[in-house]
């Protein structure tokens, strides 16, 4: 396979990283960028990995054009600590690779090749493997060739730009993002800060607005996206994620005011 290099950042990530960077200890390099753990996820990493990098945290964004700039793949699959792939999804990735092999293929054949594929994501939520509710299968473009994308920054959920084709992988990449509701609340503080600073110049918000977001975020989710059909943790996301939006747009409020 051509060359593939894995970057992932981190922060005390010493619960996940070890599975995460188990299910790509197939690849060609592995490097991680890490702000300085004070738990054992450095430790951890060195047992997969001698590229351990650690830098002082400038934003998500920056974290990851650092950690591609430093890689010497021709290819990126950019994960997140708490995110594995998948055995099949292992497979896909070595076939769409698979072509940059052939010594036969032309530089014009190998150009036809997209040169970023979007990965569906499957959601892991309290123990229970997400369908609906608008979480699967969100899209993130994860697996590109260097040189082509860049993450802009935004607070949280940095942007992607790409310059060139986009293809769409099949097989999702497991996201084990929330394991239990203490795990739930530890990152809604954090997250709902840096989503609404992320929306601080943009628009203004009345004080009304998220009591008026909180029902109809709740409709969205359970009845339109169909969250319903998750059974008992269908419902559990559905509010939970409703009072998220809450609480983003009061922090919001506050700070615009």
């Amino acid at each position: 396979m051509s060359n593939l290099s894995v970057v992932v950042i981190t922060r005390n990530e010493e619960r996940d990283i070890g599975a995460c960077l188990e299910s790509v200890k197939w690849a060609d390099e592995i490097i991680v960028v890490d702000d300085f753990s004070q738990d054992r996820t450095v430790e951890i990493c060195h047992r997969w990995t001698d590229r351990v990098l650690q830098r002082k945290w400038e934003g998500y964004a920056e974290g990851k054009n650092f950690a591609i700039e430093k890689a010497s793949g021709q290819w990126i699959l950019s994960l997140d600590a708490d995110e594995r792939v998948s055995s099949n999804l292992k497979a896909e990735i070595k076939g769409v690779l698979d072509p940059f092999r052939d010594k036969s293929l032309t530089g014009l054949e190998r150009d036809t090749i997209c040169d970023g594929y979007s990965i569906p994501m499957k959601f892991y939520f309290f123990g229970h493997w997400m369908r609906y509710g608008g979480l699967y299968p969100k899209r993130h473009l994860r697996l590109f060739r260097k040189g082509k994308v860049k993450f802009e920054e935004r607070a949280v959920h940095e942007g992607v730009k790409v310059t060139g084709r986009v293809g769409y992988l099949k097989e999702p990449m497991l996201h084990y993002s929330y394991e239990n509701l203490n795990d739930y609340l530890e990152k809604f503080d954090r997250y709902s800060t840096l989503d609404a600073l992320d929306k601080v110049d943009k628009r203004r918000y009345g004080r009304w607005y998220p009591f008026l977001r909180l029902p109809v975020e709740f409709i969205l989710t359970y009845f339109i996206r169909q969250g319903f059909r998750d059974g008992f943790y269908g419902l559990l996301y559905s509010v939970l994620n409703s009072f998220y939006v809450f609480v983003k747009y009061m922090k919001l409020w506050e700070v615009q005011r």
